[in-house]
């Protein structure tokens, strides 16, 4: 596929704005008519609402509200530290988003996630059906999508506080607080960005500066402590394999057809956990589909919005 990145995509693409949540700042951006309907747009893991940078303009002039949400832990809201570790999971950042729509946008909205932001979108079309017209995810990242399937009833309590045990200790002993720091000011991080698309973006200023700023803060480290345990050890409830049977909306699923991150494989059991949603795949994209290939994926997304909600 063509790469349609244009040169002077910004990540500040819209207004910016602060508001406050239970205690987290919680930054967010919007561009287009706020009487429009809403489109908020909810970035992937170590990304912010930046990242939205190819389409937010051409979603605004197509006639919707858009907004840019980053989810706490991420881009330029609070960085939570460890003695909030069991909340720092998709179930947060659902309510998040839902209290987010009732308090700032006053209205349903269009959830468009990214990677982990789809999993929030489709967490939050579930647990707040009310406050969602619509969930895209693109892709949807979740590793329960490629484990066995659930198991009808519980696990015994000392197996899950065997697994609580391991995986606080196992957490607490990554030196994160060298790890970190390290990767986001060495060229490792560029690296590790390449591996999220097709087409070469090491040399793309806007797009390092995305991801580094937030993982240079010095609450990161414990930050992406408290994220790994309490996705680690979050109900199988709280899952996309239990979500996805139950969400009320429609779906759409956007799709690399090279992601190498969450490969097509996690794509096809989605679509066999639930066989109306709708799926359009972006041959020779990598896992960031909105990025790489932003005309085409504003394309599909436009056309399912108006063939789906008028």
């Amino acid at each position: 596929m063509h790469n349609d990145n244009q040169p002077d995509a910004s990540p500040d693409w819209g207004s910016a704005h602060q508001w406050s949540w239970q205690g987290f700042s919680c930054h967010w951006q919007r561009q287009g008519d706020p009487a429009a309907p809403a489109l908020v747009l909810l970035h992937g893991f170590g990304a912010g609402s930046g990242h939205w940078r190819r389409n937010a303009g051409a979603l605004a002039a197509a006639g919707w509200c858009v907004y840019g949400l980053d989810l706490i832990g991420f881009g330029a809201s609070s960085q939570p530290g460890p003695r909030r570790w069991r909340r720092l999971d998709n179930r947060l950042w659902a309510r998040q988003v839902q209290a987010f729509a009732e308090q700032v946008v006053q209205a349903p909205v269009v959830l468009v996630g990214h990677s982990l932001g789809g999993l929030v979108a489709l967490s939050c079309g579930v647990f707040f059906p009310h406050w969602v017209r619509a969930v895209v995810a693109a892709p949807l990242a979740d590793p329960s999508l490629l484990s066995a399937p659930l198991r009808p009833g519980r696990r015994p309590p000392w197996r899950r506080r065997l697994k609580q045990v391991l995986v606080t200790v196992l957490c607490r002993l990554l030196p994160l607080e060298l790890i970190v720091p390290l990767l986001a000011h060495s060229p490792l991080l560029d690296l590790g960005i390449q591996l999220a698309y097709r087409q070469p973006v090491i040399g793309d200023r806007d797009l390092h500066r995305l991801i580094a700023r937030p993982a240079r803060r010095p609450t990161a480290p414990s930050t992406l402590r408290a994220m790994s345990i309490a996705m680690a050890l979050r109900p199988a409830a709280a899952t996309a394999r239990a979500l996805l049977p139950r969400l009320g909306q429609p779906l759409l699923l956007i799709w690399g057809g090279a992601d190498r991150l969450v490969p097509l494989e996690v794509g096809e059991q989605c679509r066999r956990l639930r066989q109306d949603l709708d799926w359009s795949l972006l041959p020779g994209c990598g896992h960031c589909p909105h990025d790489e290939a932003g005309e085409a994926f504003n394309g599909v997304l436009l056309r399912w919005l108006t063939r789906t909600l008028g």
